[in-house]
């Protein structure tokens, strides 16, 4: 799948529904599934290779399991994160780290921040990257912001809407919203347009994302906006399956889910 396909079905009103992604077998598994989107996300760092945060994620790394993604799920649309360090110094740096994830086999790159990326979301996509900004929770800026929600308050969430706008004007095809308040993202949602991935920013976003440990109940602490479908699921798929069932009819998120 390219990314105008994607986006057709997001304009005929479906939700997207994505997962992340990080090895072959759970490839082909979340396809079958049913998902639109496979996001190789730096959450390996923590998910599969045991850190605290997602900053000690190499480009390499990277670049291996959006190969291993690909080679899993050929037909998919791969999304890949790039990693802390690997795109903040310059457009032309974000260009060059851009090219080898698309190279290994992602069609899209997803980096973090506001109005400083603006500059580079731009570069990027006049030059054949297609880019899904990221705003609210900025995981790579953990030691600046900590694990909480952010824009709870009125300039903080006037500030979001402003970043939103600059990035979708930039060129960005998609915006992930991660822990936010529901109504900032619905307000926010309905004012880009480019569809919005939430992840704990409540149902008005135009799709849904989550990370595929937390959704088969792998995570020692899940977060609030997590659910465990894997409990009276069947198998993986099954419990896959019912993630994207359950985001198509409007069921997730939840309430308990938001902020």
């Amino acid at each position: 799948m390219y990314l105008p396909q994607l986006l057709k079905k997001a304009a005929t009103g479906e939700k997207l529904v994505a997962l992340t992604c990080y090895d072959a077998s759970f490839a082909r598994i979340l396809i079958e599934a049913g998902v639109d989107i496979l996001l190789v996300g730096d959450s390996l760092g923590m998910t599969i290779q045991g850190h605290d945060t997602t900053l000690p994620v190499s480009m390499t790394d990277m670049v291996y399991h959006t190969g291993a993604v690909r080679r899993g799920a050929p037909g998919a649309f791969i999304m890949a994160d790039l990693p802390f360090g690997s795109y903040q110094a310059s457009p032309a740096q974000a260009f060059e780290n851009a090219a080898r994830l698309l190279a290994a086999g992602g069609n899209m790159v997803k980096l973090e921040g506001g109005a400083v990326m603006v500059d580079t979301v731009s570069y990027l996509t006049q030059r054949g990257v297609p880019v899904c900004a990221h705003l609210g929770l900025l995981p790579q800026s953990v030691n600046q912001t900590g694990y909480r929600a952010q824009a709870k308050d009125d300039v903080a969430a006037r500030q979001l809407i402003a970043d939103a706008r600059t990035l979708d004007a930039a060129g960005a095809s998609l915006l992930v919203l991660e822990s936010i308040p529901a109504r900032l993202a619905a307000e926010v949602s309905d004012s880009l347009q480019i569809p919005t991935i939430g992840i704990g920013a409540g149902l008005d976003c135009d799709g849904q994302v989550l990370v595929l440990n937390d959704l088969l109940g792998l995570t020692a602490r899940p977060p609030r906006f997590a659910k465990d479908f894997m409990a009276g699921a069947s198998s993986i798929k099954d419990a896959v399956a019912r993630y994207v069932i359950s985001v198509r009819n409007g069921e997730f998120p939840a309430p308990e889910h938001c902020f």
